[in-house]
């Protein structure tokens, strides 16, 4: 089980190290024109991207939290 949980993990963390890279810093309708003001809504690949990072970050705790219990 342990080894399950350790191989799951670095899985886990290459993926979200890799997501976390591909994502712009200053990506979204607001950088283009310099401007932050107002609130952009994010679309398409940007909202997948984001909703990914969540998803793995949360993964990523929930499998580190098992693999101390463990």
């Amino acid at each position: 089980m342990e080894k399950i949980l350790m191989i799951t993990q670095v899985i886990i963390s290459i993926l979200l190290g890799f997501i976390v890279l591909i994502q712009g810093k200053d990506e979204g309708f607001t950088a283009s024109w310099g401007s932050k003001s107002f609130e952009a809504t994010r679309r398409g690949p940007e909202k997948v991207i984001f909703r990914a990072t969540i998803l793995l970050a949360a993964l990523f705790l929930l499998n580190a939290l098992l693999f101390v219990f463990v």
